[in-house]
Formats: C-alpha cells, structure tokens, sequence
C-alpha cells in the first residue's frame, strides 16, 4: 500500500501502460496494473499480466473508483487493466453538456 499524490508518474511493472495520477484519497491504496503493483518511473518490472487483469488501459482516459476519490490519468497504453484496492477502476465519463433549449 502507497500513500499517492497528485502529480505522480507511475508505470505498470507487467506491461507498457504509464499513468499519473489526478487525484487521490487521504488514506493508503493499493493501486495494481495486470495484477502487479504500480511502480516508480526509473524501476524495473517484470513477471506476466494476470488472467484476471487483461483488461487493457487507454491512453488520454480517466481512471476513476467507486468512490470518485481516486482519480489517474493513463499517459501510455497497456495490456493490464488498473485496479484499486482489488477492484477494477472504470473509466471515468463526460460531463454531460447543459441543454441549449
């Protein structure tokens, strides 16, 4: 578990997928990538993308989780999916644009 911070560059260990992250809650997450924790731009990862976590990441897409406090910012795209906290991370929609009626 990491304390995050707004601003931080992380990478996947398991695949090519890079992040930063936007917002993040007060508390300690614990934030994987294909099934791996999130590390440090400069370190090197290894090992395969778990079964569970193929989902794969889109780059210039929000990450957000259920509760709206984490929010990361996929600047790279990869093969593993992101999750917090051992749940899944949705991508986060559009505002909806008021109507011009």
């Amino acid at each position: 578990m990491a304390q995050l911070k707004a601003g931080t560059r992380l990478k996947s260990a398991v695949c090519n997928t890079e992040v930063m992250i936007v917002a993040a809650p007060a508390e300690d997450v614990d934030v994987t990538c294909g099934g791996a924790a999130l590390i440090a731009m400069g370190e090197e990862g290894g090992g395969a993308i778990a079964d569970d976590a193929k989902g794969g990441t889109q780059i210039g897409k929000r990450y957000v989780n259920e509760a709206g406090d984490l929010e990361i910012l996929c600047t790279k795209p990869g093969e593993g999916s992101l999750a917090a906290g051992g749940v899944e991370l949705q991508i986060k929609g559009a505002k909806p644009l008021p109507s011009s009626d």
